[in-house]
């Protein structure tokens, strides 16, 4: 069967290639036509949601997996309209020919959903709240995925990073390599979640026998902060080699490190529901961490 990647060339994308192989032809695309090896492959532009029918009609494909999204948290204050088309009116045009052509749909949300002020783990069920133009266009992607009334399965992450592509990780690797001292924010808390976790509980998920449909929270297990897991990622670079030498870690304020858009406070998702649904058991972030390190001292 054919099974299509929309955003092949994320993070998340990248993974979900190689875990989606086994369940047969996997086919990708992205804006651009052209994966990050330089391979061609299928265009789809988020931001002319009218043109993805058209697409599918062609592919006709057998499950549907979309890792397209606008995730410029900041810019999207700015850029309302874009954020809208790609992260809410696309999924929607895409649910709908699902649904009509009853094949399951795979869709990626975010913490941002929530406003952040909680202090216990986020249930599925739990009223969303987002803070801002980001956190509303994904919220408004889930409404529409459900509302097309197909089988669709919706997995919340957060905090995504991998060996590859701009995260947070790469980002503190490379600075850290740069600096003797930094600062890091310290009173955001949620979990690191590997993008090839992610990719890899989807395709359990597409193999599971029932027909399930719904919304779930796929993220690592356990909490941290932003300044917690800057202290781990250096912890583990050492230790893998990756870096020889590691930057002292000052913890700050948010309120010291302004931002055009509103973080939530607290993103922790409770992903028991996932675990007892689809028979999986989530490791810890920091087992995901090692994983991710030791692909980069290959």
């Amino acid at each position: 069967m054919t099974v299509l990647v929309l955003g092949g060339n994320g993070q998340v994308g990248q993974e979900l290639l190689r875990a989606l192989a086994p369940l047969g032809e996997v086919v990708a695309t992205t804006r651009s036509g052209q994966l990050p090896d330089g391979s061609r492959c299928e265009v789809a532009d988020f931001n002319q949601p009218d043109s993805l029918a058209a697409l599918l009609d062609r592919l006709r494909p057998a499950v549907v997996v979309n890792a397209a999204a606008y995730t410029a948290v900041d810019r999207a204050e700015q850029e309302r309209e874009a954020a809208f088309a790609a992260n809410a009116v696309a999924p929607g045009v895409i649910a709908r020919w699902c649904a009509a052509h009853d094949i399951p749909f795979v869709h990626y949300s975010t913490d941002y959903v929530f406003d952040g002020q909680g202090t216990t783990p986020y249930r599925e069920d739990e009223p969303t709240a987002p803070l801002g133009v980001y956190g509303t266009s994904k919220r408004d992607g889930e409404d529409a995925v459900r509302a097309a009334g197909g089988r669709h399965l919706i997995f919340r992450t957060a905090w995504v990073y991998a060996s590859h592509g701009a995260n947070f990780l790469r980002t503190m690797l490379r600075v850290g390599a740069e600096r003797d001292a930094l600062r890091v924010v310290a009173d955001q808390f949620g979990t690191p979640t590997p993008a090839a976790l992610i990719a890899d509980v989807t395709a359990l998920a597409l193999q599971h026998s029932g027909r399930l449909s719904g919304t779930w929270h796929l993220t690592a297990s356990g909490q941290t902060s932003w300044h917690g897991f800057a202290e781990a990622i250096f912890a583990e670079a050492l230790a893998a080699g990756v870096l020889d030498k590691v930057p002292q870690v000052e913890a700050i304020a948010s309120s010291e490190y302004p931002t055009p858009a509103k973080r939530p406070a607290w993103s922790v998702l409770d992903n028991h529901k996932l675990q007892q649904d689809f028979g999986i058991t989530l490791p810890s972030w920091q087992d995901g961490l090692k994983r991710v390190m030791g692909e980069l001292a290959v």
